[in-house]
């Protein structure tokens, strides 16, 4: 699944995603802030350094544990961290996980959360041998429904007050993709 080691780094036609490094706290707090982006992420918007620090110790002790694995989003040509996506919750025995993606609100519309999306799943597939890769994205999130569609996730179900976030519970759509269709695709 996940090997101990080296932290990969994937690219894409425009991005690079790479670790995100205690040097990049000032980038996710500018973005982490932002109540659009954290509209549906399930926390509240970041307040402070502190903030950004614990998510990004956070994104290394997944990592450490082979829990998860999350990639900072960044512009070939720039190299600040302006998003991540990853894998959370990853389940070796039924060769599962789930994905999730965040991206700075002055980047969406250009397809940069489409193209770091792709690349993940498809390290996932690839790399980690995962069978199926699962969404979960709440029902008034059309965005991260359009782009989980696009991609060939199928709608499972809804999972009724499946989580509590932000003092309320929140319904959450299921979607899976499936090895086999994600190389049909290709």
């Amino acid at each position: 699944m996940i090997e101990v080691g080296e932290f990969p780094i994937l690219e894409t036609n425009r991005l690079i995603l790479r670790q995100v490094t205690q040097d990049d706290a000032n980038s996710l707090l500018k973005y982490l802030s932002d109540k659009d982006v954290m509209k549906y992420v399930g926390l509240e918007p970041f307040k402070s350094i502190d903030d950004a620090l614990d998510e990004i110790s956070w994104y290394k002790s997944i990592f450490e544990k082979r829990t998860g694995i999350r990639w900072g989003i960044t512009l070939k040509d720039q190299g600040e961290v302006i998003g991540s996506c990853g894998f959370l919750n990853l389940v070796p025995k039924h060769y599962r996980s789930e994905i999730g993606v965040e991206l700075s609100g002055e980047h969406w519309g250009k397809g940069i959360a489409g193209e770091a999306f792709e690349a993940v799943i498809r390290y996932g597939f690839e790399q980690m041998n995962l069978q199926r890769i699962e969404a979960l994205i709440e029902p008034p999130n059309k965005q991260s429904q359009k782009l989980a569609e696009k991609q060939g996730f199928i709608r499972e179900g809804l999972l009724r007050n499946y989580e509590f976030t932000c003092g309320k519970f929140d319904d959450l759509y299921m979607y899976s993709l499936l090895k086999k269709d994600f190389n049909i695709k290709q």
